[in-house]
């Protein structure tokens, strides 16, 4: 008979732990809790740039885009999708081949870069893209932030529209 007191109390114990939940709490979610996985967007982060421009041609610059989580967790799988515009010509970046990206899940507030490495081509040169513009995308959408390239002409390989360039996987960044 001693058994079943116990048993009760053991199932009574599982049962009002099992009711417990840890959403509601003061998290800007409004008592939801955001879906583990889900996506990073652009509308969702902020973004601040920051370059090591290529003095002259020849020489590799590096420009680092920054993102800020503004909003609910939420993960980067994959490489951005980077493209570089000059007039009517749009070349893809290709990802850097010694880099492998890995999953990052961002807090609010939290940071995450990747870097575009470049070649600067002659001015005006042959196998020069007289780079104005660029534009990346985060994995997983299609949604483009644009941006202001004063860097300097991007040299071409191996074929009329192929940028002398790469760009990084993500990395944590601060703290």
């Amino acid at each position: 008979m001693r058994a079943t007191p116990i048993a009760v109390a053991a199932l009574s114990a599982a049962l009002l732990l099992s009711a417990c939940d840890s959403g509601g709490g003061d998290d800007g979610s409004n008592g939801k809790a955001a879906k583990s996985g889900d996506a990073c967007t652009l509308d969702g982060v902020g973004v601040q740039v920051g370059a090591s421009a290529a003095p002259s041609a020849g020489d590799s610059g590096d420009v680092t885009v920054t993102i800020t989580n503004r909003g609910a967790k939420c993960t980067l799988d994959g490489f951005p999708a980077v493209r570089l515009k000059a007039g009517a010509t749009t070349s893809t970046v290709p990802s850097d081949k010694a880099a492998k990206a890995q999953k990052l899940t961002l807090a609010k507030d939290a940071t995450a870069s990747f870097t575009i490495t470049y070649v600067r081509g002659e001015t005006g040169g042959k196998q020069s893209l007289a780079v104005k513009s660029a534009g990346f995308s985060l994995p997983g959408s299609s949604a483009e932030h644009g941006l202001t390239w004063s860097y300097g002409d991007v040299a071409l390989k191996g074929g009329a529209d192929r940028p002398n360039a790469s760009v990084t996987a993500f990395q944590q960044a601060g703290d």
